[in-house]
């Protein structure tokens, strides 16, 4: 099963006249180590300091709104059409690509190492009542998942507090909840590797079922 997950920039309507500027991003992306890599190198080349507001998409969308940024590199590819038609924005374009995979514990209680695709796995995690951390943050990751839930016909919410945790957190924090409760997480594959660049302790969980192929253009 194939799921698009785009990462997008959009810049906003205030023009950019200072030195400084706002990118309103996703935690995903921080948690990757991208801006630490890239960061720098606009800072020596054009003398830009960029001070990036790590949250999820709904909140870095919400942020936006209020003109609090300059730059808004989100992936939920309906609500940033929406945000430029409604005037929030100038453009939008495709900046990168990424996609989702579950992570779950090296025992792999619900079995979903052998799902033939996702909404499978997320059936095995709910019949093993096994535990799942969700971000719960209106993140695009977190909207991702609940349309996969509702594909695979459940409604995660009825579990919640028992076998359904949600932890209104970034990526990264949800990552380490779902290490300290051996809980399934699904996550964007960057955030979800122990890079050398990723902030994140090393996880004692491995990639369980890849659920996206995801195609993108640059600007």
């Amino acid at each position: 099963m194939k799921n698009l997950f785009i990462a997008a920039t959009l810049a906003l309507s205030t023009p950019i006249l200072a030195d400084t500027i706002i990118v309103q991003s996703t935690t995903s992306t921080k948690n990757s180590g991208f801006y630490d890599y890239l960061l720098p190198m606009i800072k020596k080349d054009t003398g830009i300091q960029v001070n990036v507001v790590a949250v999820g998409t709904g909140q870095a969308i919400k942020n936006a709104r209020r003109c609090d940024g300059d730059v808004l590199l989100v992936h939920a590819k309906e609500a940033e059409e929406k945000f430029v038609a409604d005037g929030y924005g100038e453009y939008r374009h495709d900046l990168m690509y990424n996609d989702f995979v579950i992570i779950g514990p090296k025992t792999d209680p619900a079995n979903v190492a052998n799902a033939s695709d996702v909404i499978e796995a997320l059936r095995r995690i709910r019949e093993a009542d096994a535990k799942f951390a969700s971000r719960g943050d209106d993140s695009g990751t977190h909207k991702k998942e609940r349309t996969l839930w509702q594909e695979a016909g459940i409604d995660p919410v009825e579990g919640s507090g028992q076998w359904y945790l949600e932890t209104g957190s970034g990526m990264g924090a949800t990552l380490n909840t779902g290490v300290g409760l051996s809980a399934y997480v699904l996550t964007d594959r960057a955030p979800g590797s122990p890079l050398p660049t990723n902030r994140m302790q090393p996880l004692p969980l491995r990639v369980t079922r890849p659920c996206s192929t995801n195609t993108a253009s640059s600007p």
